[in-house]
């Protein structure tokens, strides 16, 4: 009996360990992308890094078409017309790209489409009248809170993510999305 408490504690925390380090969108821990390596940052939040940007992407994709609420909270934070498979091209999961909706509704001027090429690359759609002004030297991919830090530095990125971190967590799960 104690083993079967000590194995259920164990799985009971690396679910929550994935699910929490995912949603931060770093693999570095809790530290809001501050001290790693370049090496680290720049592969850091690539959908292609290792070449699973299309199964990552199907993931998203599957689940958004599974829980249409979740889709239209990402469409109703982020405005996106075209639909919230559209808003979350790129992002390794979804819960990354619920968090950055959450980020950019929360700080006003931060827009989304610019925290989402800071964060993975992927273009600002076109037909958009955004201009994302990152800087010279910038080097990204970057977790959510670099890319807080890199539009917005005065605001608190790691008080930001956890707010957003939150957030998506309540509305996963009040969109029936398993974490």
């Amino acid at each position: 009996m104690k083993m079967f408490k000590l194995a259920a504690i164990s799985l009971a925390f690396c679910l929550y360990a994935t699910i929490a380090l995912a949603q931060h969108g770093h693999a570095g821990g809790m530290g809001g992308g501050m001290g790693h390596s370049s090496t680290a940052a720049s592969d850091h939040g690539n959908s292609n890094a290792g070449g699973n940007r299309s199964a990552h992407q199907a993931s998203v994709s599957s689940v958004l078409s599974k829980n249409p609420a979740i889709g239209d909270k990402i469409v109703a934070l982020t405005g996106d017309q075209k639909g919230a498979a559209d808003a979350c091209t790129g992002f390794k999961n979804l819960g990354q790209c619920v968090a950055t909706a959450h980020v950019s509704k929360n700080l006003s001027g931060l827009n989304f489409y610019c925290m989402r090429l800071a964060m993975t690359g992927t273009p600002v759609p076109s037909g958009q009248n955004i201009t994302c002004n990152l800087p010279s030297n910038f080097k990204g991919p970057v977790s959510l809170g670099k890319a807080i830090q890199t539009f917005d530095p005065k605001a608190n990125s790691g008080s930001e993510t956890k707010k957003a971190n939150t957030e998506t967590q309540q509305d996963m799960k009040g969109s029936g999305v398993k974490s």
